[in-house]
């Protein structure tokens, strides 16, 4: 008599195809995910983690950094005029960088109905409509 240990070819192949089953199922759902939590992730830094930081700098300093001095103001001293006053920085640990692997936008003042103008250009920089930015929400109030 034969002993009987191992799975047969059929078996391994039935489990092959649930396998790829499953994953048929799941992995689209999972793909979208990643450009979402990409927007998340740049949304929170526009709108919380670089705007707190630019609020003390104007807290400080009375004005928010000019467009020529850039977020960089708020990693150093800026020594091009007008030199801020009163700069209690770095305001922020590391220069900003979005999902994407791009600098964050930023202008001083503001086009757009706010302060200051700060963006991603998302994914598709050629496309407004996949930016990341503090007016677009100002705007939809």
């Amino acid at each position: 008599m034969r002993d009987k240990r191992g799975f047969t070819l059929i078996e391994i192949l039935l489990v092959v195809v649930i396998i790829g089953a499953l994953a048929a199922m799941v992995v689209p759902r999972l793909t979208g995910r990643s450009e979402q939590a990409k927007v998340t992730i740049a949304r929170v830094d526009i709108e919380s983690n670089i705007a707190s930081a630019l609020k003390l700098y104007e807290l400080d300093n009375g004005t928010f950094p000019t467009t020529s001095q850039g977020l960089s103001a708020l990693l150093m001293k800026p020594t091009t005029s007008p030199q801020p006053s009163n700069w209690n920085g770095p305001y922020l640990e590391k220069e900003p960088y979005d999902p994407w692997g791009r600098r964050y936008e930023y202008a001083y003042p503001g086009t757009h109905g706010t302060s200051y103008d700060l963006y991603s250009k998302g994914s598709k920089p050629e496309d407004e409509s996949s930016w990341v930015t503090n007016w677009k929400r100002a705007e939809q109030k």
